[in-house]
């Protein structure tokens, strides 16, 4: 009789946080655990006839209930009906509700890398749990604040907040006044001009630059300044906000007058502040793993540095962790691809002495596409695009929802993305 197959070797991956990166770990590893070449993978992935079983037990820990696209979230806060799609609970997730995956709505309090177990405080009650697991990957990004992004944690809490906060622009008889020339306040600022065009919107910004935290060029400033333009938002450059404060008004709408640092005014019913003071989500990492800003330090092979307890086990990728270039899901995607690789090629030096081959980051340099109502930019090394036809190409018509799911390779039930 032939001899039994051996059984897989049991391999548990933590992964905090079920975003881009997070979800793209979680994938590529089941891509692995069935013997496929990884779905991100750019070349086909063979493995060898003497490569063991390898079963990877994946355990998703998020603060949310699902999904949120966070690339989508300025048009979720203006768009009802964008808004019930932006956000995907990871129960419906089909292709992965699979017995080697398991999610925990919950916050991890603290990683242990030395001994390899996590404390995680789970969602309502804040009980915490202990984990062990064998190799780890933070993919928890930034923490957010409003309105950046929505703050709800689950799904239904989620779209009443997006709905309250669209009910209240929408009827902003006084205009609305965005804060911040980032790429946050701009698309803030368009999105609401594009999907109630009765509103009078303004976006002030404190420099002479849109975009002027980031290293891209001026032709780029420039022509996002145009876009926004184009989008009939009213601009004002050089516009420092020094306060906002309610002022009465006759027929009992609200209104605020806004006073900016060079003297001049102006009013709406509804002041955004859109300027992002975010910080990396990374306080249950040990000190040693973070720089002054708490972002994770990484090897180009996604490992933390070598003076991390278990370095080799433990791992991030996406917004999180300290690399170059503007953050981009696409990024954080990639990160995640890599992450799952470089886990297994992990295992398989531990199981049959394998020699590694990692997979690396390189170099990003400063690049950027940016959706501006009906148009976008896309900017980098080699020039400056923008319009219509730049939208089609890298947005399509939902701001990459469905492109994040066919890269990811995940669907969803019927009716939560079309």
């Amino acid at each position: 009789m032939p001899s039994a197959s051996p059984a897989p070797v049991t391999v548990k991956v933590l992964v905090a946080g079920g975003s881009y990166a997070g979800l793209s770990v979680a994938v590529n590893l089941l891509d692995l655990n069935r013997g496929a070449s990884p779905r991100m993978n750019w070349e086909p992935f063979v493995a060898e006839k003497d490569w063991p079983l390898i079963k990877f037990d994946i355990t998703i820990v998020d603060e949310r209930d699902g999904f949120l696209h966070i690339v989508g979230a300025p048009l979720a806060l203006a768009d009802t009906e964008y808004s019930k799609k932006a956000w995907v609970p990871f129960k419906d997730m089909m292709d992965l509700q699979d017995e080697n995956v398991t999610f925990v709505h919950g916050s991890l309090s603290r990683v242990d890398c030395a001994t390899k177990k996590a404390t995680i405080l789970q969602h309502g009650t804040g009980e915490p749990t202990v984990l062990d697991y064998d190799y780890f990957c933070a993919a928890t990004g930034y923490r957010r604040v409003w309105p950046v992004v929505p703050q709800s944690l689950t799904y239904q809490e989620y779209l009443e907040e997006t709905q309250a906060h669209i009910q209240k622009v929408a009827g902003a008889k006084h205009g609305v006044l965005v804060v911040g020339g980032g790429a946050v306040g701009i698309e803030m600022a368009a999105e609401l001009k594009l999907t109630m065009s009765h509103l009078k919107v303004t976006l002030a910004h404190s420099r002479d630059k849109l975009l002027s935290s980031e290293g891209l060029s001026d032709e780029c400033k420039d022509v996002s300044l145009d876009l926004v333009k184009d989008a009939n938002v009213n601009v004002l450059m050089n516009h420092r906000l020094e306060s906002h404060k309610p002022i009465e008004t006759t027929d009992g709408s609200v209104k605020y007058s806004a006073k900016f640092t060079n003297g001049e005014q102006t009013e709406a019913s509804v002041v955004i502040v859109g300027v992002s003071h975010s910080i990396p989500a990374t306080d249950f990492l040990p000190a040693s793993a973070l720089d002054e800003e708490g972002k994770v330090k990484i090897r180009s092979n996604l490992m933390l540095p070598s003076e991390v307890p278990n370095a080799s086990f433990h791992f991030c990728a996406g917004d999180a962790a300290k690399w170059s270039g503007i953050k981009r899901c696409g990024g954080a995607m990639r990160g995640g691809h890599l992450v799952a690789m470089n886990i297994h090629q992990l295992v398989l030096q531990d199981l049959i002495g394998h020699s590694p081959v990692y997979g690396e980051l390189e170099e990003i340099p400063p690049m950027i596409v940016m959706a501006v109502g009906k148009k976008a930019v896309a900017s980098g090394p080699h020039g400056t695009n923008s319009g219509t036809d730049v939208m089609d190409k890298f947005f399509g018509n939902d701001l990459y929802l469905s492109g994040c799911w066919k890269w990811l390779g995940i669907r969803v039930r019927e009716g939560l993305h079309s």
